[in-house]
């Protein structure tokens, strides 16, 4: 497992319940989290996927997801 970091453009609690079922549904992903009381609302991914499988999974929830170096 790794845990990796990503800049999104999650904002509030809908929107978290809107990806959630998005990121609770593959089975590579041990947990999650988005900070939103940070500005960059990070999403912080503990999982054996790559970052762009990660990205890719965001993006079909309607999200974008930057990983941070």
């Amino acid at each position: 497992m790794e845990t990796l970091q990503f800049k999104t453009n999650i904002k509030c609690g809908g929107c978290i319940a809107t990806v959630t079922p998005f990121l609770d549904g593959d089975q590579e992903i041990e947990k999650w989290q988005v900070d939103l009381e940070s500005a960059d609302r990070i999403l912080t991914v503990e999982t054996s996927l790559s970052p762009d499988e990660i990205t890719e999974i965001v993006k079909k929830a309607g999200y974008n997801a930057e990983e941070i170096d």
